[in-house]
């Protein structure tokens, strides 16, 4: 039987031998064999795995802007980015943020402005296209913030309307209700050096205009911020606030600011700190850009030891080839390492095949023993530990990251247990610490969640937050089942009520960190499966049932990135593997091998695996921060589908004897030689 090619898939598929009996279980032994192949020859030699995260133009365009601002061009390397930026437009002229999404204002401009910025004539059919497509999305004065703020360095923004980030909000204490610490991990690190760039605006003129992308013409009316209707409110109160901070910065000009030279020692100093062991400020790409803008902003050279550092770790996230070049916005070795080892054990590689050891050690050797920066919001008396997303990054380590390799390390060998065992407690102790007010766990900080921060003027970016989130939740209870914590203990009951309060009415979990409610209702079933909740219950039995709705013909599962704008799309979109393996695990969790949509789920993931025991995926299923930056995991279709038909194949063998079915009682513990 070949294989059904959905949208992008090549034709080299691995086919079955024939029909399938009627009521036969699929064997998927064949295609776990030639998965773990694939993955074991992707290993690096150190031990880790790495994918690459694939994501929209915006990086690209970024550069080139920032290359021009700093008057020194490559045109290779601009040609190769230019190549890159063209490739993604989309058949009307626009530019989006994830696959298969419509265009978007602040990609859209971006790319245009790289465009021209690199000698694109904007007479040029894709230029006419793109721009028409920008003033249909409300041009220029709809950009957000941060993108405002990069038009402004280069002259096409008036600074005077591009909210103020004053470098004293460093000094406010935490006693005020709203401060420094109360911001997101990576809004941090991001805003601190576009508080020094605010301070000096170092504006370069580039020779070059955007005035046609307004859509009545230029005119200041058009880039006020909008106030609220009603008088009393906090965004109004941050807009009058706003101006206050821009008639302070008249007398920060003239060198009689009250605070702002002390303010901008302090940012300065909090920022190269935090270049201290890790690839880059907060090693993501915003922040190292915005960092290296704001070294040459306060006067260091470019022979630098700090510039040349941070220019060194943009250069690490980009990847070239003859004709292009890509740039990541991280990298995600822990992550990719943690998962691609559960599920090389979990599908029967041997505790102590050689890949497994090389990964344990190298896991190991990542653990985090610094007290960072998430000790501000969360002071508890705890051994400080906790693992990361990339390969150094000291002042953040994140509970999503900890729980995923601690759900690894209990699965591999290593030479010195005694090691592997203490670094295991010490970070599940850590973790726990992090457990928020409502019950809930978020990614990087504890009770991160004033929502007053949200109505700043640069706030829009949609992520001034780190909120409590399902998916992050389940992870831990996950962790926390195969520890065999009760149902009844303190932790576990608040996090049992945290997920029943943020359940969807027709039985799902919004996803923050995955795409989206396949992602969050697969990891809490999963979380509470492991955990020994009763599965059969009407709320849980719900969320299966949704599943089985929004299974496609094909037997897959699929969902896109517009449900975070719309949830009327859950469960729509082309079938991926990493979603299909997804939902295959969340119905493995019910104990019946034998239900039709779990067996078609098993055999999509089965027909539609290449010959070299790959899968093929161009969807977006990462989701960096909803509405506004989307990730492609590029091991995600790899590594999940591997974990789903090992779970099922552990399903099968735990309700059978003797080829006999039998039902399944308690916990399926997976682990098995």
């Amino acid at each position: 039987m070949s294989a059904t090619l959905p949208e992008g898939r090549p034709s080299h598929l691995v086919t079955t031998t024939g029909p399938r009996r009627a009521g036969a279980v699929p064997d998927v032994d064949p295609a776990i064999e030639r998965a773990q192949r694939h993955l074991l020859g992707l290993q690096h030699p150190e031990g880790y795995w790495i994918g690459e995260l694939i994501v929209d133009c915006t990086l690209a365009a970024d550069m080139i802007v920032y290359h021009h601002w700093n008057g020194k061009v490559d045109p290779e390397w601009q040609r190769k980015a230019v190549n890159h930026i063209l490739r993604l437009q989309l058949p009307d002229g626009g530019w989006n943020i994830y696959h298969g999404g419509p265009p978007e204002v602040n990609a859209t401009i971006k790319a245009y402005l790289a465009l021209k910025l690199a000698g694109v004539p904007v007479t040029d059919p894709r230029m006419l296209k793109a721009r028409e497509v920008a003033l249909s999305l409300g041009g220029v004065p709809r950009m957000n913030t941060f993108s405002k703020l990069y038009l402004a360095l280069v002259g096409l923004y008036p600074w005077k309307y591009v909210p103020t980030i004053p470098c004293e909000v460093l000094l406010i204490g935490k006693w005020f209700r709203v401060n420094f610490w109360d911001m997101s991990n990576w809004s941090r690190a991001m805003l601190v050096p576009l508080a020094i760039i605010n301070h000096f605006k170092p504006t370069r003129h580039v020779g070059v205009t955007l005035d046609e992308l307004y859509r009545e013409g230029y005119h200041e009316r058009d880039l006020r911020l909008p106030r609220d209707p009603q008088w009393i409110t906090w965004r109004n109160f941050f807009l009058a606030l706003d101006k206050l901070h821009k008639f302070a910065e008249l007398f920060a000009r003239a060198g009689i600011h009250p605070f702002r030279r002390r303010a901008l020692k302090k940012a300065e100093e909090w920022m190269l700190e935090r270049f201290e062991g890790s690839d880059g400020l907060a090693a993501i790409f915003p922040a190292i850009l915005n960092s290296l803008i704001a070294l040459k902003a306060l006067g260091y050279p470019d022979d630098a030891p700090e510039v040349r550092e941070t220019e060194a770790q943009l250069e690490k996230l980009t990847h070239y080839t003859e004709d292009e070049l890509r740039i990541e916005p991280c990298l995600s070795p822990v992550w990719d390492t943690a998962i691609t080892t559960i599920a090389l054990r979990e599908s029967g590689l041997p505790a102590g095949h050689p890949a497994l050891v090389k990964a344990t050690k190298w896991l190991l050797s990542k653990e985090i023993r610094f007290r960072g920066d998430w000790c501000h919001k969360n002071p508890a008396d705890v051994e400080p530990s906790g693992w990361v997303f990339e390969f150094e990054n000291k002042w953040n380590p994140d509970v999503d990251d900890t729980a995923m390799v601690l759900l690894a390390l209990r699965l591999v060998p290593t030479d010195d247990p005694r090691a592997r065992d203490a670094a295991y407690r010490r970070g599940l102790n850590w973790m726990l610490t992090f457990q928020c007010r409502d019950g809930g766990w978020a990614a990087f900080d504890k009770d991160c969640t004033n929502n007053i921060l949200e109505k700043v003027p640069f706030a829009d970016h949609n992520a001034m937050l780190d909120p409590e989130c399902a998916d992050i939740t389940a992870r831990v209870l996950e962790v926390l089942g195969h520890e065999r914590y009760p149902l009844d203990h303190p932790q576990v009951r608040r996090a049992l009520e945290f997920l029943r309060a943020h359940q969807e009415p027709d039985g799902t979990w919004y996803g923050r960190w995955g795409v989206n409610y396949i992602y969050g209702t697969w990891q809490v079933l999963r979380g509470l499966h492991t955990l020994g909740v009763d599965m059969q219950q009407p709320w849980l039995l719900k969320a299966r049932d949704w599943l089985e709705s929004v299974q496609h013909a094909d037997g897959g599962w699929g969902e896109r990135c517009n449900t975070y704008d719309d949830p009327v799309f859950k469960g729509q979109g082309p079938s991926t593997p990493s979603q299909t393996a997804w939902a295959v695990m969340a119905l493995c969790t019910f104990g019946d091998p034998d239900r039709p949509s779990l067996r078609r789920g098993v055999e999509y993931l089965i027909d539609t695996q290449n010959d070299d025991g790959s899968w093929s995926e161009e969807e977006t299923t990462g989701t960096g921060f909803p509405k506004v930056f989307y990730l492609k995991y590029d091991m995600y279709r790899n590594t999940w589908p591997l974990l789903a038909l090992a779970t099922y194949r552990h399903l099968v063998r735990k309700t059978r004897i003797n080829g006999t079915r039998v039902p399944l009682r308690g916990r399926l513990t997976i682990q098995e030689d």
